[in-house]
This record gives structure tokens, C-alpha cells and sequence, in this order.
């Protein structure tokens, strides 16, 4: 199998060689980079003097079984929404490869993996087995990609997970995050969790909040 297209991205902040941190922010599905576009701009204002840069790759698109086969922006093919999600491995495995090349091209010192939803379940995925050592991995919204043949890997060293989720996710519900704080507890991480009452599934300005400060401890 050919190796996947190179992801297009949004690049918010300063320039690569300039980065104290980078954050790589992989969207939900069904969006694209601009969804989370303010979100980085004002972080990366709120960050100065601190040297922040984001980039938000857009996803290729796939039919998605879910949504009756219906082609779409999409980090992997979702079968159903049971949890942990059925989904194609395959598809998996391929934004894998794409995202591993964007962290290849970012030399900032500390580098974030982060997503939403969809993308907060590549950003654990991808996160867990990159090496060398990732500076952390966030999820807003999301969920952890396990199964029998892709468990989670043994901890190799130490790694910040922040998992952000809103109590009234309709989608993702919150009991998802707690069975992925579980997982990982199981697997020696330390993972944190903070939730939001009322939230349903999307972000609120108490938790972008809530993100930054994790952020800025991440900083150098």
C-alpha cells in the first residue's frame, strides 16, 4: 500500500524554527483545520511573550460507514459508536503515518499532539507510540482507540495526558473519557481529567481555559 497523501495544514503562530512549543490540534470529523483556527490565534496571543505555534492539518476524506457510507473530512472510518469505537484499522494506521510526518517537520523543543473528538482519539493513538517522547497529549471531547490487537502500549517514560470533557457529550459521552483515564491508569500513565458540567459536545471557554494553563506548564 502507497504511502498516504502529505496532510494540507493551517500554521497559527510563530514560524517552525521559532517555536518554544508547537501543538499539532487534529480536528472532529466531518470539520477541518479552520474549526479550531480562533482557538489557536488566541492562544497564541494569550502565550507572548512565550513562543507558541499550532498547526491544524485537515483530514482527508473517506466514506464513513457510520454515516451510511457518506464521504467526508475523516481521521479514520468509524463501523459504530460503540466504546471502544468499531472502526477500519486500516484508516487508522494511515493518519497515522500523515501525522507522523507533520511532527517530523516540527523542531520545536516541546511538541503537543491535541485533537477533538475524532482527532483527540488520533492524538492518543499516535501520541502513545511516538518516539522519541512527545512534551504531552490532550483530548477535548475525546476517546481512546483499543481493542484486543491494539492495546494500549506499557508506559515508556513519563508523558502528560490532560483529557477535557463536558458531562452532557451526547456524542462522545463522558463515561468514554473515564474509561480511556482508566485504560491508561492501567498502563502506568498519570493521565488528569477534568470535566465540565452542562457541556455537551463542543468546547467552552472554561476549558480553553483549562487548556492554555495545561499548556503553559508544558512551556519551556
Amino acid at each position: 500500500m502507497p504511502d498516504p497523501a502529505p496532510l494540507e495544514s493551517l500554521e497559527i503562530g510563530v514560524a517552525p524554527e521559532d517555536a518554544e512549543l508547537s501543538v499539532i490540534l487534529m480536528h472532529g470529523l466531518g470539520a477541518d483545520g479552520h474549526d479550531f483556527a480562533d482557538v489557536a490565534a488566541m492562544l497564541t496571543e494569550a502565550a507572548k511573550p512565550a513562543r507558541w505555534r499550532f498547526v491544524l492539518p485537515h483530514a482527508g476524506k473517506l466514506p464513513v460507514t457510520l454515516n451510511m457510507g457518506m464521504i467526508m473530512p475523516a481521521w479514520y472510518d468509524i463501523i459504530d459508536l460503540s466504546h471502544p469505537r468499531a472502526v477500519d484499522w486500516d484508516t487508522v494506521a494511515a493518519s497515522q503515518k500523515q501525522i507522523e510526518s507533520l511532527i517530523d517537520k516540527e523542531p520545536a523543543p516541546q511538541l503537543v499532539l491535541a485533537g477533538f473528538s475524532q482527532g483527540g482519539a488520533m492524538a492518543l493513538h499516535v501520541g502513545l507510540r511516538h518516539q522519541p517522547r512527545l512534551a504531552g497529549i490532550a483530548t477535548l471531547s475525546g476517546y481512546l482507540l483499543e481493542s484486543e490487537e491494539h492495546p494500549v502500549p506499557a508506559k515508556q517514560h513519563d508523558l502528560p495526558i490532560g483529557l477535557f470533557h463536558g458531562t452532557d457529550d451526547e456524542v462522545v459521552p463522558l463515561s468514554a473519557a473515564e474509561t480511556a483515564r482508566q485504560s491508561l491508569a492501567a498502563a502506568d500513565y498519570s493521565p488528569t481529567l477534568r470535566s465540565y458540567p452542562g457541556l455537551p459536545h463542543s468546547v467552552s471557554q472554561e476549558e480553553i481555559r483549562d487548556l492554555f494553563e495545561w499548556l503553559t506548564e508544558l512551556s519551556p
